[in-house]
């Protein structure tokens, strides 16, 4: 298992590969260096972010920077030349490539290899397996886990072993398929979008697991794509939940524990922030980042202090939703 120390903060960096809206590669550069001055040093990335956009904007900053970072990417997708433009997979006028599922052995070496060449390094910490189970692949599922445990899963082992990753594991965003796959292949680490959050509690399940087999978490997602990011909902029109549009339950929700965080005096999106390090499980969190301002934002929500009465009132509020779910 890998000895590798996470810091609590990373950065993710989906936002700047044009998720949801384009973004000038000047407001990324500003982003980025904002946040390696700042002290953020772990960084994860993937080649759906953009169709490469985002690594290439990564290892340019650190390159730039000459700061030491820790990397995290994904392996399970390459990119291959497309004439497409406009939004692709919630991915604004990004990299002229369309992501091409493949988690076989020689498809996680080259999306590896593809990846160090856009990032500028000579190797990376933690290779991921991005987007394994039901929600991304539907009925084929199946097949493409069969695929990563036949093939490509012993490839990123190898690559661990040989020294050419730090630390192997899987980036997805189902409970349930990190379930399934840490009970058939040692992991060095999880990353987890969106399912341990003030929202969504799912990730809970989990966590003894990994426990007992060393497995370190990493929750993504930690506003759910952007509902927990601000305190005032308007409509909910412009917001995002799970990349969707919020349902009205989910809006309502959120409006809830706004106003339980408010009667402490405390910022939402700080209490969604820190929400996941509460476990002792979860090693690091990974918002996503773009703008120098949310680079600020970050830092300070982070760094609030919040009252141990403002936890309890939003375990209880959540209390009944766990018991109906149970």
């Amino acid at each position: 298992m890998s000895s590798l120390t996470l810091p609590r903060l990373g950065m993710g960096t989906a936002a700047i590969g044009n998720l949801y809206r384009a973004v000038s590669d000047t407001e990324a550069r500003a982003t980025l260096s904002a946040a390696i001055e700042a002290g953020i040093g772990y960084f994860d990335t993937a080649p759906h972010y953009g169709f490469g956009l985002a690594e290439r904007r990564l290892g340019a900053a650190l390159a730039e920077a000459g700061t030491p970072a820790i990397v995290s990417t994904k392996v399970g997708r390459l990119l291959e030349p497309t004439l497409l433009g406009g939004t692709r997979h919630g991915f604004v006028d990004a990299d002229p490539f369309e992501p091409v599922f493949d988690y076989s052995a020689d498809g996680i070496r080259r999306s590896h290899a593809a990846s160090l060449s856009r990032l500028r390094r000579e190797r990376i910490e933690i290779l991921l397996a991005h987007d394994l189970g039901a929600m991304t692949h539907g009925a084929k599922a199946e097949h493409h886990r069969r695929v990563f445990l036949d093939s490509g899963y012993p490839a990123m082992r190898a690559l661990r072993d040989a020294g050419a990753v730090d630390a192997i594991g899987i980036g997805v965003n189902e409970v349930a398929a990190c379930l399934d796959l840490v009970s058939h292949v040692e992991l060095d680490v999880i990353l987890l979008a969106g399912r341990y959050t003030l929202l969504d509690r799912s990730a809970a399940a989990l966590f003894d697991l990994c426990a007992g087999r060393g497995v370190q978490v990493i929750i993504g997602g930690p506003y759910n794509s952007g509902i927990l990011a601000q305190d005032d909902f308007g409509d909910g029109a412009d917001l995002h939940y799970n990349y969707e549009t919020p349902p009205a339950e989910i809006l309502a929700r959120a409006r809830r524990l706004a106003g339980i965080c408010a009667a402490h005096g405390v910022r939402l999106p700080a209490a969604a922030l820190q929400f996941p390090l509460r476990h002792p499980q979860v090693a690091s969190v990974l918002p996503g980042i773009v703008g120098v301002a949310q680079v600020r934002d970050t830092l300070a929500r982070i760094a609030a202090q919040i009252p141990e009465a403002v936890w309890h009132d939003l375990d209880q509020a959540d209390t009944p939703l766990r018991q109906e779910a149970s």
